[in-house]
């Protein structure tokens, strides 16, 4: 059981985490560069000279087969004019008002930006190119209520190269799976309040994590653009699948509003308090002490909340992916979302040894991505179960302070109230850190507050971190990543930090009183 869950489990019916919204694409990866288009031109025996014409016909005939899948169903085709306009909300008011079910709901069509190619002069050469650009062209959004899927949509441009995007949610999904199943809920929104099955909702969604993604969506894009067939003839150009942005969502669902309501507000307090900047709600990695931003900073580090009708959000980024928690009323939502695969591992068998390499945004490193999202909630709910753990402080880190010995060498303990230890561990159980932990370089970047002046002195940083995150490995409070040169905080070390910081910034009166 989660450590959250179960500090709370008086006033909680439980928990379920899987997929949230999910946005694949579809991209026909020989159409999708400059050489692989050239080739295919050349095999189709078209000149440069009329791709301009090629290219038009081909978008043409694109977009008549696409739109007459929704024809053929009966259903409207409505051209949008403005981008402000909501294409969800536009499709929902058309199926409550034909009373769509199942099936196609409308086709949305709308004028927007894309990669695709032109042609141009090389009047060195004297000859023509072809080369990538932005430009505009017509996208056609197909929403529909999906038998397996629920409420879907998906994006087709309609220019070179044609990609494809699908938007699913998994609690859609969910929801549509317990009707056949006759379990009983209550729905709000893409979140469950109440359930009448807990474990199996839970196992429900967990065959999303194992379903066959690259069969379905592939037949899928068949109905999507049933034009590619006749474009490409007989060379097999199939539809590359991978997963553009993924939410990953943990619903801890309370009794009722009343608990999460009397909680939720030191849930915020801790968070932004501990888990991102003691001064500041919002920040961009380093800050010193005046509270301004370095101007050697180049990443994109921040948290902070906001105020939704719901009730206030709070959310940590780190390099376009982000870990958020939210009031949904009578649950609490966790939610990661993963944008950015650079910073992330996979593991893969090379040779016959698993070895960790970074994680592919195809959907063959699906079930990764959904490995490292849950630990990423788990660990963000382990970080706000400490805020009310009714542990004594000196049973948490009465052993920490002493000397400890660790792989044959003796190790410092921690002072537990001085500045430098304390700056150790506000930095390392920081918000950003909760999705793919940390590594000596960031831990430089928050420790040090001016660049090094050479080489030199960026090896003796380098070492006085090694060192104390040695210390803080051997006082049990970190755990490395295998295969990299990450840490992660683990629950004994969630445990002290909070409590270590909640000590540091209270009232000596309220000490007193409570002791």
């Amino acid at each position: 059981m989660n450590r959250f869950v179960q500090r709370h489990v008086d006033s909680v019916i439980g928990m379920v985490s899987g997929w949230d919204r999910m946005r694949f694409r579809g991209t026909l990866r020989m159409l999708a560069n400059l050489t692989g288009m050239n080739r295919f031109l050349s095999y189709r025996g078209r000149l440069l000279k009329d791709f301009g014409g090629y290219a038009e016909e081909t978008s043409r005939q694109v977009r008549q087969k696409a739109l007459a899948v929704v024809e053929g169903a009966g259903r409207p085709v409505v051209h949008l004019d403005s981008p402000a306009i909501s294409k969800e909300q536009t499709a929902l008011e058309i199926a409550k008002r034909d009373q769509i079910d199942q099936g196609i709901i409308a086709a949305l069509t709308a004028t927007e930006s894309c990669h695709s190619y032109d042609i141009r002069s090389d009047r060195e050469h004297n000859l023509l190119e072809l080369y990538a650009r932005p430009r505009k062209c017509q996208h056609i959004y197909v929403y529909q209520i999906h038998r397996v899927f629920g409420f879907m949509y998906w994006r087709l441009q309609t220019w070179f190269p044609f990609n494809i995007h699908v938007g699913i949610n998994g609690r859609e999904w969910l929801a549509r799976r317990m009707d056949a199943l006759g379990m009983k809920y209550q729905r709000r929104d893409n979140c469950f309040a109440w359930m009448q099955d807990v474990k199996k909702a839970q196992r429900l969604l967990n065959q999303q994590v194992e379903f066959a993604w690259d069969d379905a969506l592939t037949k899928m894009s068949r109905q999507i653009n049933p034009a590619l067939a006749s474009i490409v003839g007989d060379y097999d150009i199939p539809y590359y699948w991978s997963v553009d942005q993924s939410e990953w969502a943990s619903d801890v669902m309370f009794k009722s509003r009343q608990d999460l309501r009397v909680l939720y507000p030191s849930l915020i307090h801790h968070g932004m308090q501990t888990l991102a900047s003691p001064d500041v709600m919002r920040f961009l990695g380093k800050l010193p002490a005046s509270g301004r931003l370095s101007g050697n900073f180049a990443g994109q580090v921040k948290s902070d909340y906001r105020n939704h009708d719901e009730g206030v959000r709070i959310k940590h980024w780190v390099n376009q992916n982000s870990v958020k928690m939210y009031d949904k009323g009578t649950a609490l939502r966790v939610e990661t979302t993963l944008n950015n695969m650079r910073d992330l591992r996979a593991p893969r068998v090379v040779k016959g040894k698993v070895v960790y390499r970074p994680m592919r945004k195809g959907v063959a490193d699906i079930k990764r991505r959904a490995q490292v999202s849950q630990a990423s909630n788990e660990r963000y709910l382990d970080a706000m179960a400490a805020v009310s753990v009714p542990t004594p402080l000196k049973t948490l880190t009465g052993k920490l302070s002493r000397p400890i010995g660790w792989k044959g060498k003796s190790v410092r303990g921690l002072n537990l109230l001085g500045d430098a230890d304390a700056a150790l561990c506000a930095a390392v159980g920081r918000g950003e850190f909760a999705i793919n932990g940390f590594r000596n370089r960031d831990l430089q970047k928050l420790l040090f507050t001016a660049q090094p002046k050479d080489t030199t002195e960026q090896r003796r940083r380098s070492g006085q971190i090694t060192r104390r995150l040695r210390m803080l490995r051997a006082h049990g409070l970190i755990n490395k990543v295998p295969h990299t040169h990450r840490y992660v905080v683990n629950e004994k070390g969630r445990q002290v930090i909070a409590a270590l910081h909640a000590a540091r910034e209270a009232n000596v009166e309220k000490l007193a009183k409570a002791a």
